[in-house]
């Protein structure tokens, strides 16, 4: 069943955060869902800009529907993650997507502001909620770059005069995470005194965090094992969602990891098997170690064991 955040978000504040996921095939999808519906987790398909060029948008879209059909019980939102305005208004005529993420981050304040408040009010006027992004993370997703020395962390002051002028339904938050498989050394971590002053101005709004896939070092491990170069790789603290999520963090944003997961599957077999051509044997092993992580991963959130009670909310 596919929902709006909005719903999700109203169940799960300072409870637990849902787990907001990046798929761009068949094998993603289907491991996903496998995943959340064996930790009986609501959870967020998060669909980019470049997984909807990487075939055709609609093809996506498409599995999605099919899984729908398959997976009755699940429940779910589809996202836009990281749109500009022209690919959230496209996504927003298209009728598919429950909910966009428009980031314009990277203008000056009210820039930010008012490109916000357009991709607002077209997205509520067919009841699609909007997230926005105040502050920047650094690092690489696809077309996102931003260098680390321009990366700023959140103004918690500007906060609240932003969702009040923007309109957005959630703000995602610059709290010390970055996207790509190399977000911290030494000792960095979340930033929870920013967090905790962002909340304590916008008490109850759900707040989202991006880059935050764990980087496990045993993926990072066995892929250098079978070939890979991943060098110091490190990434979020898993340990540490509880605490964001009871200072309203409602959703996280998974990407990275599920990555590292296909890479050291396709690595292993091939390394393994090097006879083998048949690209469903590895596809088999990648659908079944996706949901393992996916349970993994619903648990550490705390969204694992409710999708029951969602089903009486929303159902």
């Amino acid at each position: 069943m596919i929902v709006t955040t909005k719903k999700l978000f109203s169940a799960a504040y300072g409870k637990y955060a849902i787990g907001a996921y990046n798929i761009n095939n068949l094998e993603q999808t289907m491991g996903l869902f496998r995943g959340c519906l064996d930790s009986k987790a609501p959870f967020i398909i998060q669909i980019s800009k470049g997984a909807r060029t990487y075939t055709h948008k609609k093809m996506l879209e498409s599995l999605i529907r099919t899984a729908d059909e398959v997976f009755p019980e699940s429940i779910f939102a589809v996202h836009l993650d990281h749109g500009d305005e022209k690919t959230c208004m496209d996504c927003i005529e298209s009728g598919f997507y429950s909910s966009v993420m428009i980031d314009a981050s990277h203008e000056d304040f009210y820039g930010n502001i008012e490109t916000t408040r357009r991709v607002v009010d077209a997205a509520h006027a067919r009841g699609i909620v909007v997230e926005a992004e105040l502050g920047q993370l650094g690092g690489v997703e696809e077309h996102v770059a931003v260098d680390e020395a321009n990366a700023m962390l959140t103004n918690p002051e500007q906060a609240k005069e932003f969702v009040e002028k923007s309109g957005c339904d959630s703000l995602a938050c610059a709290i010390g995470t970055s996207h790509g498989a190399y977000k911290f050394s030494g000792s960095q971590g979340l930033r929870f005194d920013v967090l905790e002053l962002i909340q304590k101005r916008l008490p109850g709004f759900p707040l989202v965090m991006h880059g935050s896939s764990s980087v496990p070092q045993e993926e990072v491990e066995r892929i250098n094992a079978a070939g890979g170069s991943l060098r110091g790789a490190k990434g979020v603290d898993e340990n540490q969602f509880k605490r964001a999520a009871e200072l309203g963090v409602t959703k996280v944003n998974i990407d990275t990891d599920g990555r590292l997961v296909w890479t050291r599957v396709h690595r292993e077999f091939f390394r393994d098997q090097p006879e083998k051509f048949d690209l469903r044997d590895p596809g088999k092993i990648f659908i079944a170690e996706y949901a393992r992580f996916i349970v993994h991963k619903n648990e550490k959130l705390g969204s694992a064991g409710h999708l029951d009670e969602l089903h009486k909310v929303v159902g």
